[in-house]
């Protein structure tokens, strides 16, 4: 897959470099095709994100009404503010599921409302630039116009592409876990705040699309292979990403036949929006709401087996905040 822009803001310094040393081969060589296969397919290594432990107002805020956007905006605000996560001119991404050919109301990719108001709140916090993108199962141009999200990132100024599948760092862990080597997207470690904003459904494998699932949109490769221990495979992609926030869109929850879905009549209207900075509590809180016992789901279990994270909902402080009244 190529990168290809979608607005105008696409030339970064890294890809110029890499295209003139590329240029210099073929002058040198005479062979412009070798030299950049060669220059573009070689990976370096990488840690993973650093660890900022950044901690809202609340462990987990939830909001509740008819309005996606306007639910995520009160969300982030109980939490403490986007300007908590997001520093002047610092660059974020923001990575939804864009992975279906669908539509909002088919519920099988993130609501752009959402994606829209965090694009908003993301600059008016002094982000320099705002970065999404996903790696889709359908087509992806498709993908991109149809659910969305390509057209709200346009038009609130955010720089959403295409990826490019050999743009990658190869996840090096500190333990044994079945992703090391696996080719993980340079943009998605190279930024300063990286807020991850899955759509709360329904998965065969899983039964649940959450968060920490969301993340294999952030990898290359052949990502089938994922779903071999899958469990394990998405916690440790997720403490290698670390986000730094978490969004969880359940306005509208593909209850049946996910994650592609397609038919409006597998969707019901849960009209909440979850925010938290552990991941494990945000599944844990979404999974509740789709009426899953947490630890019934695998990688929620694998991840508080290991101490990543909590799913005591119980014990956490969880802010509710009720539909706005008119």
């Amino acid at each position: 897959m190529r990168r290809i822009p979608l607005n105008n803001d696409n030339i970064t310094r890294r890809n110029f470099l890499k295209v003139s040393i590329a240029g210099l081969a073929f002058i040198a060589a005479g062979n412009f095709v070798s030299a950049a296969r060669t220059v573009f397919a070689e990976a370096s290594s990488s840690n993973g994100r650093p660890k900022k432990n950044i901690k809202g107002k609340h462990d987990l805020v939830c909001a509740k009404g008819e309005d996606p956007y306007g639910m995520t905006a009160r969300a982030v605000e109980a939490m403490g503010g986007m300007e908590r996560f997001v520093k002047k001119n610092g660059v974020v991404v923001i990575k939804p599921n864009i992975g279906w050919d669908r539509t909002p109301e088919q519920a099988a990719n993130t609501n752009p409302l959402v994606v829209a108001a965090l694009i908003d709140l993301c600059f008016k916090a002094g982000a320099r630039r705002v970065n999404i993108f996903d790696v889709p199962c359908s087509d992806a141009r498709r993908s991109y116009e149809n659910s969305g999200i390509q057209k709200a990132a346009k038009e609130k100024g955010a720089n959403i592409y295409f990826p490019d599948d050999w743009d990658t760092v190869k996840a090096k862990f500190k333990y044994a876990s079945p992703m090391e080597g696996w080719p993980v997207l340079r943009d998605a470690i190279e930024c300063d705040t990286f807020i991850n904003v899955p759509i709360l459904k329904h998965h065969g494998l899983t039964k649940l699309t959450l968060s920490m699932k969301n993340l294999m949109g952030v990898c290359t490769g052949n990502r089938g292979l994922i779903h071999q221990n899958i469990a394990v495979k998405i916690v440790d992609l997720t403490d290698f990403i670390n986000p730094d926030l978490t969004v969880i869109d359940a306005f509208r929850y593909l209850y049946r036949n996910g994650p592609t879905g397609g038919n409006v009549n597998d969707v019901k209207r849960l009209d909440s929006l979850i925010v938290a900075t552990d991941p494990t509590l945000a599944d844990a809180y979404a999974a509740r709401l789709a009426g899953f016992d947490p630890l019934s789901i695998e990688n929620i279990k694998v991840a508080v087996r290991r101490n990543f994270g909590s799913a005591d909902l119980d014990k956490a402080d969880i802010e509710v905040l009720g539909p706005r009244l008119a």
